[in-house]
């Protein structure tokens, strides 16, 4: 772990946990977490449903999108939308931001205690934030 990164607790991918963030615990939905909260990780939908398939796994890419939307509806992942065409799924919760190598395709966690965003708009009438989020794309010069 990097300096400055506090660690992250690492989401139990059990059918309890599941079904107390009101996730059912499919046989398709176990798999998917079982490989993406194995650790705090990175991972694209196509990641995924290689990674669920090579351990025997039967899986569509519709039931994988389908999950993840709603693993993100529930609050379990963050999506990460480094550009318009991709996007993975952050199996940390917490506030943090991230350094996103353009070459690679490599994203590392970034300590959100370490950034301070200002200048932000005011928000219309009726509307609250629910956090900014930093990517700081990168490549060697």
């Amino acid at each position: 772990m990097r300096a400055g990164m506090k660690k992250a607790e690492v989401i139990d991918p059990s059918a309890e946990f599941l079904e107390s963030r009101g996730v059912k615990a499919t046989r398709q939905r176990l798999d998917i977490a079982q490989v993406l909260f194995a650790c705090h990780q990175h991972l694209s939908a196509e990641q995924i449903l290689a990674m669920v398939n090579a351990e025997g796994g039967e899986l569509s890419k519709a039931t994988v999108y389908n999950t993840l939307k709603l693993f993100v509806e529930k609050r379990l992942v963050r999506e990460v939308i480094v550009d318009p065409e991709k996007v993975f799924y952050d199996s940390n919760t917490d506030p943090h931001h991230h350094l996103y190598d353009t070459e690679t395709g490599k994203i590392i966690d970034i300590d959100a205690t370490g950034i301070n965003v200002v200048g932000l708009p005011d928000l219309p009438d009726g509307m609250v934030s629910e956090g900014v989020d930093v990517i700081v794309r990168m490549r060697r010069g």
